[in-house]
């Protein structure tokens, strides 16, 4: 794509696009919610879709001129439906908080009582933080990780159920790397007459390939992004159970949006055929080779990884015991070409601004063609950045380093 009009039109955001080509082609990227989506994705996001207005669904829209888009919204549920066994689909949110916000709206009242994992700990915003419309609007309980463990406490998940009787109880995260229990979650959920939604945003790719357990058999919801590990375009997408259906897709049309972003939708129909195929699974199955073996090698370097290693894709380092920060970390792994997030660790004492840990993924650096070799380079060129990272001659010798990696793995 080379953007020869988007050159003479616009000189300016061509040079940001073609820095940002760069920055991507050039720098290792550990985002644990960041993907390189395929040349197909881009294309059928860059499309003439994106011209079209569509308000509705598949033959009962509020435009003429729709059969193309009715088309392509109806490949994406259908392969939703077959990647994931669900009975009913809306591939029309634009992100995962309003997928998730769209489900609280169809069942909930204002004041009604989410139960959800805490940021702080783990969640994500859409979750009950009250920073978040989810904590503004709705009454917000949360539970955590054992202090000692770094695992979800489900005895304390019912134990808090029990006492503050939530109408809706959240399972899914931003920051956990190990399996979450839907079916704990669910009989949780049943004993108290709750609603159960399970937001898979993290691990949609791993469920899909059936590589982490299904909410489907258990949760009244699910929902998720369409990028992540699923490898899509930025955007979301809500399952469930048909009963459900009809209330779902008019909270999410006319309720909360109008206009579906039918590019993006067809992105999405692309992605999701990509995830029917086995080279998908093949890669998922090499996303977790990955994640354990970064885990394992950082641990053997004197690391401390929350809960201990992963299950998933992810892991969250745990820095309070040295002498950097994460967001120093953060900084510092930047300027070798490293690009990692600071985060809060669970019973944080720094600000989330600062933290004291850093979240790393590894399925941008799989997507590139790395594998458990790589990570084993990757995780020594960690240590040596966060130890050494006021050593000029150091720092150059790492970011050669990590330029040779990318130039053996190059992307687009």
């Amino acid at each position: 794509m080379e953007q020869e009009h988007l050159k003479l039109v616009d000189p300016e955001v061509y040079g940001s696009l073609q820095k940002e080509k760069q920055r991507e082609r050039g720098k290792i990227v550990l985002i644990a919610s960041e993907n390189y989506v395929s040349k197909a994705v881009l294309e059928a996001q860059g499309s003439i879709f994106t011209n079209k207005y569509a308000e509705g669904y598949p033959g009962r829209r509020y435009y003429g001129g729709c059969e193309y888009a009715d088309q392509v919204e109806t490949l994406a549920v259908k392969r939703a439906q077959e990647l994931f066994g669900a009975e009913h689909v809306n591939v029309q949110p634009h992100s995962g908080s309003q997928a998730n916000m769209a489900v609280y709206f169809s069942f909930l009242k204002p004041g009604d009582t989410i139960l959800g994992m805490s940021l702080n700990q783990g969640g994500h915003l859409s979750h009950g933080s009250s920073v978040n419309f989810s904590g503004l609007l709705f009454k917000s309980i949360s539970y955590g990780v054992d202090r000692d463990t770094g695992y979800i406490d489900y005895d304390g998940v019912r134990r808090i159920a029990l006492e503050h009787n939530p109408q809706m109880i959240v399972a899914g995260a931003s920051a956990y790397s190990r399996i979450l229990d839907f079916k704990a979650f669910s009989d949780i959920a049943k004993e108290v007459g709750a609603f159960f939604m399970a937001d898979i945003a993290h691990i949609a790719g791993l469920i899909a390939a059936g590589l982490h357990p299904s909410p489907i058999p258990f949760a009244d919801f699910i929902t998720t992004t369409t990028h992540k590990t699923l490898r899509g375009p930025r955007g979301g997408m809500i399952m469930c159970k048909t009963e459900h259906g009809k209330a779902i897709d008019k909270m999410i049309f006319p309720g909360i949006q109008g206009g579906p972003l039918v590019h993006v939708i067809a992105a999405k129909a692309v992605a999701l055929k990509e995830a029917l195929g086995r080279d998908f699974t093949t890669y998922q199955e090499q996303v977790l080779k990955n994640a354990k073996r970064l885990a394992q090698e950082l641990i053997k370097k004197g690391f401390k990884i929350i809960s201990g290693g992963t299950d998933n894709h992810l892991m969250l380092v745990d820095l309070s015991d040295s002498h950097i920060t994460g967001k120093e970390a953060e900084e510092a792994l930047d300027s070798a070409g490293i690009t990692v997030n600071k985060n809060a660790i669970p019973y944080d004492s720094r600000p989330p601004a600062i933290t004291s840990g850093i979240r790393l993924g590894t399925p941008c650096v799989t997507t590139r063609g790395m594998g458990e070799e790589e990570m084993a380079e990757i995780a020594d060129i960690i240590e040596k950045v966060l130890k050494n990272c006021k050593n000029a001659n150091e720092m150059n010798q790492l970011t050669h380093r990590v330029k040779t990696l990318c130039e053996h793995f190059p992307i687009y």
